[in-house]
């Protein structure tokens, strides 16, 4: 067996392997006399059908096989011990693949094309600057967050006339079918407001003519207002009768001390600028997570751009098509490519800081986090905290979901990745309100 890998250009390569009759025929045979011992065809013994037959049936198959194990185990170990640094899988390449016939005793000589992953360095200065955004706690954030808690904490009340946030008991009944159903309108939730203007006002015992459609959120939403299966769904069409039975209003709770109790334990908060310090406090913190969530993107998008790396565009076009499972056109592809591209390039720019920096994330690190989210979910329970030994065992059962295990390690190794650059470029804060926060988010 010979193995060689030539440079096409800084960024692309083909590894060739050229296999003899030597290297495959031993086992290639082996594998045809299992055949044999397990093959049955009429008028011979089992395991004595002749040689030429099983040659014949199974050859051309245990030969590809064979060949295909022994090429793949071949180029991922010359990958390893050549230390290429390639991206994607290396993917067959018909030009470099040569033979003179498909048959066992000939020499093949197989071609593989691969992207190599590009050269660059990373220096960190103070003349990089990424803006840092906070979400400015204003009092129109305060005075919705108690609004929320009103509403949470409030009770439904019986109404005599539907107003724009009241929730309708009552029946439809099919016009033509034969579905007839109990069920409730929410009417905040009605996205056409011609639609919801039919319901506001609506007494007891008043009907109208209505399309579920235009009441539900989905067909999901739809089949279980209407009592049916999904399934059933295109028996539930035209108009409805609704006739309403009755109205109920959401009375908020008072913004006193017994809210303030029931929010933050007994006697915490004592008055109404307290609890609105308080609202500030927590949503602050609160907030902290989306700042760092913006400026991860940002930090990305600053040094995509600055270091402008270059990548084996065509190659890894061709690669993504061909592992792909839902079999996208190459025009697909080309559209979703430059984000797909400025990802892979953030992802090599933050292993090089990692490596280069010898950051790490210890297990013990891992556990206390899952540790903390646990606690922070026990306390917005209001449940008490279980001791070390159980908190422990809890967190352990977390850890053994091996996808859960890899999501927490890739977050805090983005969180050190991040908290490194934070160290070695300047930040610039900017306090901003959360309307313009979130209009950065999904700029």
């Amino acid at each position: 067996m010979n193995i060689t890998d030539e440079k096409i250009d800084d960024l692309n390569a083909v590894i060739k392997i050229k296999l003899t009759p030597e290297d495959y025929m031993g086992k290639y045979e082996a594998k045809l006399k299992e055949a044999r011992k397990q093959s049955t065809e009429a008028g011979f013994r089992p395991g004595k059908v002749p040689m030429g037959m099983i040659k014949k049936k199974f050859g051309q198959s245990i030969l590809a096989d064979e060949l295909n194990g022994m090429i793949n185990e071949t180029l991922y170990k010359h990958i390893q011990e050549k230390g290429l640094n390639v991206l994607g899988n290396p993917l067959p390449s018909e030009e470099h693949t040569t033979f003179e016939r498909w048959e066992a005793g000939s020499d093949f000589e197989f071609g593989y094309k691969i992207g190599l992953a590009p050269e660059f360095t990373v220096k960190l200065s103070s003349k990089d600057k990424v803006v840092f955004h906070k979400i400015k706690v204003d009092s129109e954030i305060i005075d919705k967050q108690i609004e929320d808690f009103a509403k949470r904490y409030g009770q439904m009340k019986a109404a005599d006339v539907a107003e724009k946030d009241d929730m309708v008991f009552g029946e439809f009944v099919q016009k033509e079918g034969d579905i007839t159903a109990k069920s409730t309108v929410s009417i905040p939730l009605i996205d056409d407001a011609k639609i919801q203007k039919k319901f506001i006002g609506l007494k007891a015992g008043d009907k109208i003519v209505i399309d579920p459609k235009t009441v539900s959120k989905g067909d999901a939403d739809m089949a279980a207002m209407l009592h049916i299966k999904k399934e059933e769904l295109n028996t539930a069409t035209g108009d409805f009768e609704f006739t309403v039975e009755e109205i109920k209003r959401l009375e908020k709770a008072p913004v006193d001390q017994e809210l303030f109790d029931k929010i933050h334990g007994k006697d915490t908060v004592k008055t109404e600028k307290e609890f609105r310090a308080k609202i500030e406090e927590e949503m602050s913190v609160a907030f902290v997570n989306d700042s760092e969530r913006l400026f991860q993107k940002d930090l990305a998008a600053y040094f995509v751009k600055k270091l402008a790396i270059k990548l084996p565009d065509e190659f890894l076009k061709s690669w993504i098509q061909q592992s792909n499972e839902k079999n996208a056109s190459m025009e697909e592809i080309e559209a979703e490519y430059p984000q797909y591209s400025d990802q892979l390039k953030w992802q090599l720019i933050e292993n090089k800081i990692i490596q280069e920096n010898e950051i790490k994330v210890e297990i013990e690190e891992v556990k206390d986090y899952v540790k903390g989210m646990l606690v922070q979910q026990y306390a917005q329970y209001n449940m008490p905290t279980p001791d070390d030994a159980a908190l422990e065992e809890n967190a352990l059962g977390v850890l053994k979901n091996q996808e859960e295990t890899k999501k927490i390690f890739d977050y805090l190794y983005k969180n050190k990745v991040s908290d490194f650059f934070k160290n070695s470029i300047k930040l610039q804060d900017k306090e901003v309100s959360q309307e313009d926060f979130i209009k950065l988010f999904y700029a």
